[in-house]
């Protein structure tokens, strides 16, 4: 056998290292294919998971969809509503829902919403609890405290003497709409409704005036603010109790005498709407053109603190009344006027009142009770006498009665109001008179439920204008 050399070991070592390297080399491209199968099976993992992740929210979503579809249909006053089927969903967004509403009978309703996207389906159950109406979101509003059974909001007026409303309508009991009368927006009774259609036995709460706890939470105490008042006289508005110019509460003028007839049978004083610092103006034509004007204090360089934007409690009577003008208006020099009168009393209106920007500008009265005087809370609405109520730009509310004194051929013929007519017990607008009728027109004001403005002291507007709340919310197994 023939001996190795160095050469022949050498050239053996190099064939060993380069078979050693090849292995190694296999079994890097082994690894390498293992480890981009691995990452490549993860990824495609990643991707179904991130794909059912989306489907399972945009089925969530398309579950919360049905629920506002249910939330709109309690608006429409259908509460036992159902949209869409199982096997037949309301298309939406790429997906569908379907679902249902349901009428508790406790003031609660149940709606169930199912959403499917790319065949992943979510389902949820949500409690809706309805909410207080405040007194400002209906054009009129009768609450019938009193629980009186043969109370009836009559509407009535045939032809051109119709009454006509324009917004919500509520009773706490009946309402009646006979001849050409017309509700236009929804009328809602928890009694029966008859010459109009609309949703029955429906209750709904009373605005909680009380709790709002005026007594305290108010900017002004015009009573209190006239224990300094002095004895001043006015053109076409006689002798009464009044203010120096720099006080907010100058534009009331207390206990006048030229109308002492009309305020003989009242039980506190009474505060009437007049500012002595002002040129009487008559407004022949009562359409607000020349309108006596009301200035607040504090605004456009007029003296005194900022009297726009308060709320100004009354413990007395408050009028709107002068025999020599026709028309009122609350008046500032600044961008608008917003006011809220608070009485303990009653509000009686018998003159006109406009506004000077009816896009900006708002004013709310407000009547309570006075649990030492039985006539009280009320807003006595009209001119028996002289007719010279034609029109009222206001938000109104009575805690107890809202009385029209149009009862006879020698009252106004036509009233119209810009905002509202509202009464914790009952509002009373029934004006006939012989073969006549005095037509009543509610334009309701919208501004304050939908936030275009806002007023000092009221309760605070639902969000959006919506009449309910969700009080609990949950997922739901698919059936």
């Amino acid at each position: 056998m023939k001996p190795m050399t160095i050469h022949h070991a050498l050239q053996g070592a190099r064939y060993g290292r380069r078979g050693g390297a090849l292995l190694i080399a296999i079994i890097a491209v082994v690894v390498l294919a293992g480890m981009t199968t691995a990452m490549l099976t993860i990824s495609t993992a990643n991707q179904r998971e991130t794909r059912s992740a989306s489907d399972r929210m945009r089925a969530l979503y398309l579950a919360e969809s049905g629920l506002s579809r249910g939330l709109a249909a309690l608006e429409a006053d259908a509460p036992q509503a159902v949209f869409g089927a199982q096997g037949a969903p309301v298309a939406f967004s790429g997906g569908g829902f379907w679902g249902s509403s349901i009428d508790n009978g406790d003031g609660t309703w149940t709606i169930t919403s199912f959403g499917t996207a790319d065949g992943l389906t979510r389902g949820i159950e949500a409690v809706i609890v309805g909410q207080a109406h405040p007194i400002y979101s209906n054009a009129l509003f009768a609450g019938n405290g009193s629980g009186d059974g043969l109370y009836t909001l009559d509407l009535g007026g045939c032809g051109s003497e119709a009454d006509q409303i324009i917004g919500a309508v509520y009773s706490g009991n009946d309402i009646d709409v006979v001849c050409d009368a017309d509700i236009d927006g929804k009328a809602r009774a928890n009694g029966t409704i008859t010459g109009v259609a609309g949703t029955e036995g429906l209750a709904q709460p009373i605005p909680d005036i009380a709790g709002m706890d005026y007594e305290l939470n108010h900017d002004f105490d015009v009573a209190g603010m006239f224990g300094a008042a002095v004895l001043g006289t006015i053109d076409g508005g006689g002798t009464a109790y009044q203010l120096p110019e720099e006080s907010p509460a100058h534009i009331f003028r207390k206990n006048p005498d030229d109308r002492s007839s009309d305020t003989s049978a009242t039980v506190k004083d009474d505060y009437f709407i007049e500012d002595p610092y002002e040129p009487f103006r008559v407004d022949s034509n009562q359409n607000g053109t020349d309108a006596y004007h009301v200035t607040i204090s504090g605004n456009g360089g007029e003296p005194g603190p900022n009297g726009n934007e308060k709320v100004y409690y009354i413990d007395g009577n408050l009028w709107l009344h002068n025999k020599g003008s026709y028309s009122f208006k609350l008046y500032t020099n600044g961008e608008f006027s917003r006011i809220t009168f608070v009485v303990k009393g009653n509000i009686y209106f018998s003159d006109n009142l406009f506004y000077q920007n009816k896009i900006k500008d708002a004013v709310a009265f407000i009547a309570m009770k006075d649990s030492d005087v039985a006539d009280s809370g009320n807003i006595y609405f009209g001119d028996p006498v002289f007719g010279t109520l034609e029109h009222m730009d206001a938000f109104m509310y009575a805690e107890n009665n809202f009385y029209d004194n149009n009862l006879d051929a020698q009252g106004s013929k036509e009233v119209e109001v810009f905002g509202n007519m509202s009464a914790g017990n009952q509002v009373l607008i029934n004006r006939d008179f012989e073969d006549h009728h005095s037509k009543l027109t509610v334009e309701w004001d919208q501004r304050i439920l939908n936030s275009d403005i806002t007023l000092p002291g009221l309760p605070t507007a639902w969000q959006g204008g919506s009449n309910w709340k969700i009080g609990s919310w949950r997922e739901i197994a698919v059936p």
